[in-house]
């Protein structure tokens, strides 16, 4: 272990007794509850706290609405948060608390944030966050001029006929892409295209976090489930009936779950539906399926593999279409006896 490791570890341990002192500071928006600190993620632009979590026991931080966001300790954070190396955080928290680790009598060997300059990148992620914020008006704008344009979505498109799910309220373009709705606050926010060989994309500059497109109305004490997909989520109202949020990917089902758990007076039964990412290390369907239903206290459920199902299936989707298909083979065998 080199010591500049060595020294790093030194430093995020130390850290940790200051934990909350720092994360004050860092996030000053913030507040305590429980063991976490939770705050607006500054870095993703973010109008409210409620998916950025900093554990002030361990120092592991996470961000519930961007996979890509996360940490095992403060030094990590301050990097991420000050888009610093971690040596160069890790000198500025031992600067800051005056650990010692850090030799300061000769220059350092490498450069350290000076408090002054954290000043001023925070100032550039505010500044930042309000460039996001006119890009997202400027995004949903245009997708209520795109949808308004738009013709209701053909039932024979190839994705909804591979996919063996109906239209849904679904519209169609020109181009022959599906437009699916994306609503945030009961608002248009974005649009996801589906071209129809099954890939995807977003408006520019459109909110995905905290958005989602509902399929179904959600009535009082009823049941809502909670999905990635808009495929998933058309499987799941066909099969029960019961109205689907489509949050559209794993790491928005927190956000998504946290917005609707206050939805017709809290009154919904909320059931996260996750996707089983069997195949993928750390299965990051469940985990994010798990993280979403323990912090609104939902329930979750996932696929269910009968003997003989392939490993590679993943969503409620994937197993529909395999008994689908499995159904369809046997009644053709039974056909020719």
């Amino acid at each position: 272990m080199s010591e500049v490791v060595a020294k790093i570890q030194r430093v995020s341990r130390a850290s940790l007794s200051h934990a909350e002192t720092l994360t004050r500071e860092w996030l000053p928006q913030g507040s305590r509850q429980g063991s976490e600190w939770v705050a607006r993620n500054v870095a993703r632009g973010d109008r409210a706290s409620g998916s950025f979590g900093v554990s002030l026991v361990t120092g592991k931080w996470n961000d519930f609405a961007d996979r890509n966001a996360h940490g095992g300790d403060l030094v990590s954070l301050y990097s991420y948060l000050f888009g610093c190396r971690q040596v160069d955080a890790a000198m500025a928290i031992d600067r800051r608390l005056g650990l010692g680790v850090f030799r300061w009598g000769a220059a350092p060997s490498v450069s350290q944030p000076a408090p002054h300059d954290a000043d001023a990148h925070r100032q550039r992620l505010e500044a930042h966050a309000a460039e996001k914020a006119i890009a997202r008006q400027e995004a949903a704008a245009r997708a209520r001029t795109v949808w308004d344009a738009a013709k209701p979505a053909s039932a024979t498109h190839p994705y909804l006929m591979s996919r063996g799910v109906p239209v849904y309220g679904l519209r169609q373009c020109r181009r022959g892409w599906l437009l699916v709705p994306l609503c945030a606050g009961g608002e248009l926010v974005n649009l996801q295209w589906i071209l129809p060989n099954g890939k995807k994309r977003f408006l520019k500059g459109g909110q995905v976090q905290g958005a989602y497109s509902l399929i179904g109305e959600p009535v009082a004490g009823g049941r809502l489930f909670i999905c990635e997909g808009w495929a998933t989520g058309a499987t799941l109202y066909r099969l029960t009936g019961d109205p689907v949020a489509c949050a559209m990917n794993a790491g928005n089902l927190r956000a998504v779950a946290e917005s609707l758990r206050a939805a017709l007076n809290g009154s919904l039964d909320l059931v996260i539906a996750g996707d089983d990412d069997r195949q993928t290390e750390g299965n990051p369907g469940r985990q994010a399926a798990n993280d979403a239903a323990l912090a609104v206290g939902a329930m979750v459920l996932y696929p269910k593999w009968p003997e003989g199902c392939p490993d590679d299936l993943t969503d409620f989707n994937d197993l529909y279409r395999w008994h689908r298909a499995r159904l369809d083979s046997e009644q053709a065998g039974g056909g020719h006896e």
